[in-house]
């Protein structure tokens, strides 16, 4: 079976007919690094807003690290997976400690992406959160807390492809979530596009310069 999206462009393109489609407006949009920023810089042009970007890393599990117990945005918002922070046997300490060093990788990140321009103000604002898909969520989840922690006047994630679950979850922590695909046959976001290669630094770094 054809994956539905080309690649992050056509899910962009798709995903800004689809926001379009449903009246939603936005002061800003917020593209998750790197794979979110061809979609982000798509939606951006199509709602003719602002891009910038909202960094979150994973919390590894402990000897695990590509199993997130949790997630942590640039300003210490957190989300935990208390299942499993318990099935693993992640200790408080570990956990706080773990917090602190990808909350200051994430900063590091969002300051590289950056340069020289500031952080935007979101209070009050009309924002939409784009990812070029979610499996868990958890990045999305700890990018959620910190705009909604702005105070913003609406958010909306918007997103090409994720499980009904995860979708359903993520639907408590935004006003809107615009989800094109929710397939129940999820193994992983890479599945559902024919090209998902690596977004480089470099690349990410151009779509915000437009």
């Amino acid at each position: 079976m054809t994956p539905p999206f080309r690649d992050r462009t056509d899910a962009g393109e798709r995903l800004a007919d689809a926001l379009v489609a449903r009246d939603v407006e936005a002061d800003v949009v917020l593209a998750i690094p790197r794979g979110g920023l061809p979609l982000g810089r798509a939606i951006a042009d199509a709602l003719e807003a602002p891009l910038d970007v909202v960094v979150a890393k994973k919390i590894g599990a402990p000897g695990n690290p590509e199993y997130a117990i949790g997630a942590v945005a640039t300003d210490g918002s957190v989300w935990r997976n208390e299942e499993a922070i318990a099935g693993t046997g992640a200790g408080e300490d570990y956990f706080e400690r773990e917090r602190e060093r990808e909350a200051q990788a994430a900063r590091e990140k969002a300051e590289r992406y950056r340069g020289d321009r500031p952080e935007p103000d979101l209070t009050g604002k009309r924002v939409v959160v784009v990812d070029d898909g979610v499996a868990t969520g958890s990045t999305a989840r700890a990018c959620l807390a910190q705009v909604e922690a702005a105070e913003p006047a609406r958010t909306v994630l918007a997103v090409p492809v994720g499980p009904p679950d995860s979708i359903a979850e993520l639907e408590s922590l935004a006003d809107e979530v615009v989800c094109l695909e929710t397939p129940p046959s999820f193994r992983g976001v890479g599945q559902f596009y024919e090209r998902f290669d690596q977004v480089t630094d470099e690349e990410a770094m151009a779509y915000l310069a437009r």
